[in-house]
């Protein structure tokens, strides 16, 4: 059953009080099944549905065999896009991160290898549905026919007079930007399992692999003339979704990162409420939160309160009719605030697998206030902050069995800034602001400009 007081969140924006209580409820309402469907339309669990479903019933529930039970399911029964067929890399590594338990993903291991997709990979690393696809690489990614790059969804043919589709314009070439921008984390993901495992020997070898897969995807996709990413191998149109993935999955050079964020941020919401939770999530890890706000409190039709002026209950399959014609009413996938607000504005997240070391760093913005309750597998986290007068505080409640390292919401220029936690001056000698707590209640308040 699903617990409604396993999370709160609550702020001084009414938009965004309500986009969270919209997608929180989605959640509850599409897990009826015991498995992540939409439980209308479509009838079977798709990877990367699955992905941001898993991510959204962390941050609303203390519950962990939904997800578990979807992706090791999806394992033997894959969807057909590329970039789905590597989510399930995606969805072993955050079932071990949040969970503790290695056992899923040392029993599919071998799966896991192969959903890779290193069968297609060129000899720079980068992958290709257009390489042959024969009877065995099928066979081991568990599929009956080719599997066939999506990039979002749905495209201009989806709508009534073409006009409107969620991937930007995208120039599909055979070397395709957004996936070798999958492939690369889900390497990341194999070599953070397989040290888990204790398997040295593979982790050694996907060492050298993502160096080299990351060297080829800059060299090949990057445009140094204008700062961004293009869509594909010989391609020169750049689509957000060229530019988002890079930035969510780490790929990025730290000299480049200004360019293709202003670029990203020039873009708009001009991707699915799929790729929404890709691009919220880099935003926040590239440290644009407020840019990432704006987007979840929008009033435009691209957006959540779009979905709430429809009349809706649950997450809409797409931002509007217009935008997909054949949607539903009720499709987890577009509830990307579930799991952005507690993991990126409240910013609790594990650090360790199981939680046994977490990261608190709050990213709140232009909020003057937030009071949230995040479920973690150990117990709930209370986060209290408020900003007024040139202070700003931040109130802590954290379960008995964890440590949690704590990044209050500093300004940049921070250094020298006041800080008392729990009612002493504090000094920091590891990092700027970073406090390490552990169990019971804690105040910690800093003195801002």
């Amino acid at each position: 059953p699903f617990d409604d007081d396993a999370a709160t969140f609550a702020c001084d924006d009414r938009i965004l009080n309500a986009v969270w209580d919209l997608c929180k409820y989605s959640i509850q309402a599409t897990s009826f099944c015991g498995v992540y469907v939409d439980g209308d339309r479509e009838r079977i669990p798709y990877e990367g549905d699955a992905y941001i479903n898993q991510l959204c019933h962390y941050g609303v529930d203390r519950e962990y065999a939904l997800a578990r039970y979807t992706h090791e399911y999806l394992i033997t029964h894959p969807t057909w896009p590329t970039e789905w067929i590597l989510h399930s890399l995606l969805m072993a590594w955050d079932d071990y991160l949040y969970t503790g338990d290695p056992e899923s993903m040392a029993h599919y291991y071998e799966d896991l290898r192969a959903k890779t997709l290193r069968a297609l990979a060129r000899e720079d690393g980068l992958i290709s549905t257009a390489r042959p696809q024969s009877r065995e690489f099928l066979r081991s990614i568990h599929i009956d026919r080719a599997i066939r790059d999506l990039v979002d969804w749905p495209p201009a043919a989806f709508t009534r007079n073409g006009l409107y589709g969620e991937r930007d314009g995208y120039d599909m070439r055979p070397v395709n930007t957004v996936i070798n921008a999958f492939g690369y984390r889900a390497l990341v993901c194999l070599r953070q399992i397989a040290l888990a495992l204790g398997k040295r020997e593979d982790a050694a070898d996907l060492a050298g692999r993502i160096a080299v897969v990351r060297r080829s995807f800059n060299e090949t996709f990057f445009d140094p003339d204008r700062g961004v990413y293009v869509d594909g191998e010989g391609a020169t149109h750049a689509a957000l979704h060229a530019n988002l993935f890079p930035v969510a999955f780490d790929l990025v050079p730290e000299d480049h990162l200004p360019g293709v964020l202003h670029y990203v941020e020039s873009r708009g919401m001009a991707c699915s409420v799929y790729g929404a939770h890709h691009l919220l999530d880099g935003l926040y890890a590239a440290g644009r939160e407020d840019y990432a706000l704006s987007l979840m409190t929008a009033l435009h039709d691209r957006s959540w309160f779009n979905m709430l002026r429809t009349g809706s209950t649950v997450t809409l399959e797409a931002w509007d009719w217009k935008f997909k014609n054949n949607l539903d009413w009720n499709h987890a996938w577009g509830a990307a605030p579930a799991n952005i607000i507690p993991r990126r504005l409240v910013g609790v997240e594990p650090l360790e697998p199981g939680c046994g070391r977490i990261r608190i760093q709050p990213r709140p913005g232009r909020l003057r206030w937030f009071h949230a309750k995040v479920p973690t597998i150990r117990g709930p986290v209370v986060v209290d902050f408020h900003r007024s007068q040139g202070r700003v505080a931040l109130e802590l409640d954290l379960p008995g069995n964890l440590i949690a390292e704590v990044h209050p919401p500093l300004p940049d220029d921070g250094d020298g800034l006041l800080m008392w936690l729990d009612s002493r001056r504090s000094t920091t000698t590891s990092r700027r602001g970073v406090l390490t707590l552990g169990s019971g209640r804690h105040r910690i308040e800093c003195r801002v400009p």
